[in-house]
């Protein structure tokens, strides 16, 4: 009886083929906007979550942050110093908490012109550091990183980012040369491996893209750089002074990650009492943020979708409404030749089932195919998960048979006398 109902309910369904095929498309539509968009979504949130996961969960990190002008800064073409963020001052105090096991990174970032034979670069990010960088952070380096000598001496050495390292040398290994960073000659020592930093929002200024920024023992910047960097904005000349941008602490338990960011964050609160010129960074706090974000989104997105699944099962039920008036003899025919209800109502239950099954699964081929073509034409990171797959076709199966029931129940309730009538 099964085999039979469904042979029936295949054959009624191809008689009405561009019927059935608009039927089928709102399910297609709303399984693969579901599958697609939960996708698009669980792919930037994964790859936010790797950008803050670089950072490290065991991470504390506090960086200088330029203040808002006040009513006393000058303004048009003058010329000033502007001091803030960060201090050497800071980093002895972080440093005299002598937390065990804990490493601590200063870092100086300064904007410098490079060049190497005819190529230059403009406006390059150069870092200025310590030989422990590659300890805190993820770094994937070619050659070495500069050591605690080449600190010590104030060496002349850099590190460059494989992007950097492209521009400046072209197919050439940039490992020995020669790089001009401003007025002051470098040996290139390593290449930081590279790595895409896609399309989601870098966390950490800093941090942004280590394929393009270079990197260079803290003492050279120091000896050679200076702290007082030049900036040249619209109608004025502004010198600022910053000894550190960012300091690093890496801990060797995240647990003692909040207890030790309070504590700096009050040291800091008092040595900056009088402006807000720092901020603290906590990875394992944004790491969390985040998480529960990607929960909420992928919530609000999979309602989104689901609506579209809901009017596909409208559209099945009108069908089949449309359809139930149509056969109305043929109901009557089955009825006085001994069919029970229960059978007119599988009957009808078979075809929308068959139709939400068929067009869910057409949707999953579809939902699965678009991510793939989405991230081959635009480069955006996507997803694609077995639950969002099973949850997705599940939700078209069920909403064609749910909304089936009601055509299926008013078939079997009509009375085969006037049915037999009918015109």
């Amino acid at each position: 009886m099964f085999i039979a109902t469904f042979n029936l309910a295949v054959r009624n369904l191809l008689l009405h083929k561009l019927r059935s095929f608009l039927t089928l498309l709102g399910t297609i539509l709303g399984v693969a906007s579901v599958i697609a968009m939960l996708s698009i979504g669980e792919g930037s949130k994964l790859e936010a979550l790797e950008q803050i996961r670089r950072l490290g969960a065991a991470n504390v990190i506090v960086r200088s942050v330029k203040p808002q002008p006040s009513n006393d800064t000058p303004a048009g073409t003058s010329t000033y110093v502007l001091a803030y963020g960060l201090t050497y001052t800071d980093l002895r105090l972080i440093e005299d908490l002598k937390i065990p096991g804990s490493t601590i990174v200063p870092s100086v970032l300064h904007k410098k012109n490079l060049q190497h034979g005819r190529r230059n670069l403009r406006g390059a990010s150069v870092i200025a550091t310590t030989e422990l960088l590659p300890e805190v952070k993820e770094m994937e380096i070619k050659g070495r990183f500069f050591s605690a000598a080449d600190v010590a001496n104030s060496a002349n050495v850099i590190v460059v980012g494989q992007k950097t390292a492209n521009d400046l040398f072209g197919f050439e290994d940039p490992i020995g040369k020669s790089l001009l960073v401003g007025d002051d000659a470098y040996r290139v020592v390593g290449v930081v491996g590279y790595r895409d930093s896609g399309s989601a929002k870098a966390v950490s200024e800093s941090t942004a893209d280590q394929n393009k920024e270079l990197y260079i023992p803290i003492s050279a910047a120091q000896n050679r750089m200076g702290i007082v960097q030049r900036l040249v904005d619209t109608g004025s000349r502004q010198y600022v002074r910053i000894e550190l941008s960012e300091i690093t602490m890496e801990l060797n338990d995240p647990v003692n990650v909040r207890p030790y960011a309070a504590v700096v964050r009050n040291i800091l609160a008092q040595s900056h009492s009088e402006k807000k010129d720092y901020e603290v960074q906590v990875p394992l706090e944004l790491l969390n943020q985040a998480e529960r974000e990607k929960r909420l989104w992928n919530l609000v997105l999979g309602s989104i979708a689901g609506i579209s699944l809901l009017v596909g099962g409208i559209g099945i039920m009108n069908i089949m409404l449309a359809t139930v008036t149509e056969r109305t003899r043929e109901i009557g025919i089955r009825r006085a030749i001994g069919a029970k209800r229960r059978h007119i109502i599988m009957q009808f239950l078979m075809e929308t089932t068959v139709l939400s099954t068929s067009g869910g699964l057409l949707g999953v081929v579809v939902g699965v195919a678009l991510p793939v073509v989405f991230t081959m034409v635009l480069g955006i990171t996507t997803s694609t998960s077995l639950i969002s797959i099973v949850v997705a076709f599940g939700i078209s199966v069920a909403t064609g048979i749910v909304f089936g029931v009601y055509p299926a129940y008013k078939a079997a309730r009509m009375n085969p006398i006037e049915a037999l009538r009918h015109q």
